[in-house]
Formats: structure tokens, sequence, C-alpha cells
């Protein structure tokens, strides 16, 4: 599976958010945040800065979800990219 243009696909890794106290923040807190961390499985044919399995930060807002072959994935565009790790 190969995503065209300038689409990623992507697995969203769950962050686990701490304070700066150490206590770890519930769900609804993470999901405040305007950025999700996601892993590259596969950039799109037009994509030529972000590689096969690049940690990313991407909007939360943008995507959609697929489910391919049992796996979730979510699929985005490469200007939804604000970070590559």
């Amino acid at each position: 599976m190969r995503p065209i243009g300038k689409y990623l696909l992507i697995k969203t890794i769950q962050e686990e958010i701490k304070s700066e106290s150490g206590l770890i923040l519930s769900a609804e807190d993470v999901s405040q945040l305007r950025y999700k961390k996601g892993s590259v499985v596969e950039p799109g044919s037009d994509v030529n800065l972000i590689k096969s399995g690049d940690d990313i930060y991407y909007d939360n807002s943008s995507g959609y979800t697929m489910i391919i072959s049992g796996e979730t994935y979510t699929i985005i565009r490469e200007s939804d990219v604000v970070v590559v790790l």
C-alpha cells in the first residue's frame, strides 16, 4: 500500500504526558493538545523530506482514520506535519 501525492500514511503514537510534578495527565488532558505524535508508515509518491520510520508531530485536527487489513492508520497531508524528529 502506498499513498499518492503529498499524503502520508501514519500510525498514531499514544503519548503519556507528565506534569512538572511528575503526575501523569489523563487522556482528556492529552486530547486538548494542539499536536499529535505519529510514526510514518509510508510517504506518498510526491513527498521528498519525510521518510518511512520518521516520527512526526502533526496538527490534531487533520487527517482521516482508515482500517486497512485490520490495522488502524491515519492519512494526513505533508503540509500538516509541523516537526520531524
